[in-house]
């Protein structure tokens, strides 16, 4: 099941979420952000355990009906009142792995754990350009190009908030 606490990964910097005003709504962008179907649950203070390094967002208040969590008013980037005891969490209804196509699961290198797993983009030109990688437990592992198309390719750049 994909669960864990909500880490934003940015410009090569790590951070969390503050769980002030955190509810359902904003559980539902991140689950929705993930492919990991419906929001079960919000859990706050620090249910999953308290993170380290920045915490990028506080005051996160999201409709629902976001597709990124970068969409969701919030007091402002890296503004927050927060202490890592008050990271978010969310409960997702589905599997990381089962929301994936089942070709594309089937070439993931490492394997993967919602609760540890992260995407980015590397060797492009910004932050919205380049080749896909997962990281699971700090190791990078790539996806094969088996059936890749556009489809896949919108699927990562909305995970991203890269439109």
């Amino acid at each position: 099941r994909c669960e864990g606490r909500v880490e934003i990964y940015h410009y090569g910097g790590q951070g969390t979420v503050c769980d002030d005003d955190w509810d359902l709504n904003d559980a539902e962008v991140v689950c929705r952000q993930l492919g990991c179907g419906f929001a079960v649950s919000a859990p706050s203070s620090a249910y999953f355990g308290q993170g380290t390094g920045n915490i990028y967002l506080d005051d996160v208040r999201c409709t629902g009906n976001e597709s990124s969590l970068f969409q969701c008013r919030h007091g402002g980037w890296g503004v927050h009142n927060c202490g890592h005891s008050e990271d978010a969490g969310v409960v997702c209804s589905d599997d990381f792995l089962r929301s994936l196509p089942a070709y594309l699961s089937d070439c993931v290198l490492n394997y993967l754990s919602p609760k540890a797993t992260r995407l980015q983009l590397v060797n492009g030109r910004h932050r919205c350009e380049g080749r896909v990688e997962l990281y699971y437990k700090g190791q990078p592992g790539t996806v094969c190009d088996d059936f890749w198309d556009l489809s896949d390719a919108q699927v990562v750049c909305r995970q991203l908030g890269c439109g």
